[in-house]
């Protein structure tokens, strides 16, 4: 059996990293090249950076930045937000990052992803979406940092994003983010049962339950977290620790 990821989250406005409820309200939480030299201390599988509002302001991720984030890391490294073209992504990955995250130019361009997974690799490729409910069992797909409707399927595309060729499915429930209440468990049920690709469920982590409630119940192959690692309320070794004892394989 595959362990199971932890995924810190570094959301990056300005330079810093925020976070926020629901996309709003964003609060400062920290430098990001020593957050992430933390994590990596810790034991965390992965690191994921977002430029969130490189998409919004209509401009390229800051490659500096991510640059000197991945100069202090040695576990694999995923860096998205406004990434938009083949050159774009070269760069990230001349730059040190192991994957790029690409949501709203994917949502725009489909072949984007087709494009980058020929040429560097489906593992390379990391889709990410943005899901807000949009009625019981439906979710729809939002961009620009969570302005912007769609009118597509969340499921829908989470498929069509593994059939042209993504490694992974970075999925973010809107209406969880940052509440502290828990994963939507449905919708990444609902995408796991779907793609044949791992999913790493996001938004809503505020105890050791939910992360293991989302591998459990909601099927998902990694979990990503800010605020309960951010704010210190819980380092990676104690929730790896809880997850082993529910039965979580984990690597510790």
């Amino acid at each position: 059996m595959f362990a199971k990821r932890i995924i810190p989250c570094l959301d990056v406005k300005a330079g810093r990293v925020v976070k926020g409820i629901r996309f709003r309200n964003l609060k400062d939480a920290g430098d990001p090249v020593e957050a992430a030299h933390r994590y990596e201390q810790e034991g965390a599988d992965e690191l994921v950076f977002l430029d969130i509002t490189a998409s919004a302001e209509a401009r390229s991720t800051r490659v500096q930045l991510a640059r000197a984030v991945s100069r202090a890391l040695f576990i694999p490294f995923t860096v998205g937000g406004g990434i938009g073209s083949l050159e774009e992504i070269r760069r990230l990955v001349a730059q040190g990052c192991d994957k790029v995250s690409v949501n709203t130019a994917a949502v725009k361009r489909p072949t984007l992803i087709t494009e980058g997974a020929r040429h560097f690799g489906s593992q390379c490729i990391v889709v990410a979406i943005d899901a807000k409910r949009a009625g019981r069992s439906r979710w729809e797909v939002y961009v620009h940092g969570g302005r912007t409707p769609t009118g597509r399927d969340v499921v829908r595309w989470a498929k069509e994003a593994a059939d042209r060729g993504a490694g992974e499915i970075l999925l973010t429930s809107m209406d969880c983010d940052g509440t502290g209440k828990g994963y939507d468990l449905a919708l990444t049920r609902a995408v796991s049962n779907t793609v044949p690709i791992p999913v790493i469920a996001s938004g809503g982590a505020g105890n050791l339950r939910h992360l293991s409630d989302a591998f459990q119940k909601g099927k998902a192959d990694a979990v990503l977290a800010a605020s309960i690692f951010h704010y210190r309320k819980y380092t990676v070794p104690q929730a790896k620790r809880y997850l082993r004892k529910q039965g979580v394989p984990v690597r510790l």
